[in-house]
């Protein structure tokens, strides 16, 4: 652990989705600050990304966004992180979330949150980091994806071991808690 403990969360910064992912996000920012850790996000302002970022500020927490040029000349990044990197690729992106990071949590998302939490994932079960990666799924929205994977692992494609690598969790506080262990 570094001296500041430091989370990376995954969500949406997509407008317009159900008002309860939004609350959250903000309830998993203000732990993050309650807890005197730094998040480190994608840089966005948007929708849950902003939520998380704001509430996590207001809780005392230090805030580290990473974001694409593009996304910045779109007007979409948080300039109010404490720190705001710009990159010029989403893979850069992830390369800096990543350093940057003692621990992951997904939190509900679409493709763009799946994409960043299967890479985390994936890189943690080939022993490329030891890092913990959370899944925080208190409404049921990955229930069909976690099943899909374990037919995967019926069918051979995937070892339990990959599997038992992602750590599920419905509460806020079980999902930060395992981000420790």
């Amino acid at each position: 652990m570094t001296a500041t403990f430091s989370v990376c969360v995954y969500c949406a910064s997509i407008e317009g989705i159900d008002p309860r992912n939004l609350q959250l996000a903000a309830d998993v920012g203000t732990a993050v600050g309650e807890r005197g850790w730094q998040l480190v996000s994608g840089g966005g302002r948007s929708a849950m990304m902003g939520a998380l970022a704001i509430a996590a500020r207001k809780a005392g927490a230090r805030t580290l966004g990473v974001i694409p040029h593009s996304m910045v000349e779109r007007e979409w990044a948080d300039h109010d992180s404490d720190e705001l990197l710009v990159v010029d690729t989403m893979r850069e992106r992830k390369a800096l979330m990543e350093a940057h990071a003692d621990a992951f949590v997904a939190l509900p998302g679409g493709v763009g949150t799946l994409e960043e939490l299967f890479e985390v994932w994936t890189s943690g079960y080939l022993r490329l980091h030891a890092k913990p990666v959370v899944l925080l799924d208190p409404y049921g929205h990955y229930t069909g994806l976690l099943e899909w994977v374990r037919g995967l692992r019926d069918a051979g494609f995937v070892r339990d071991e990959a599997i038992d690598r992602l750590v599920v969790t419905t509460t806020v506080d079980e999902a930060l808690d395992a981000c420790v262990r």
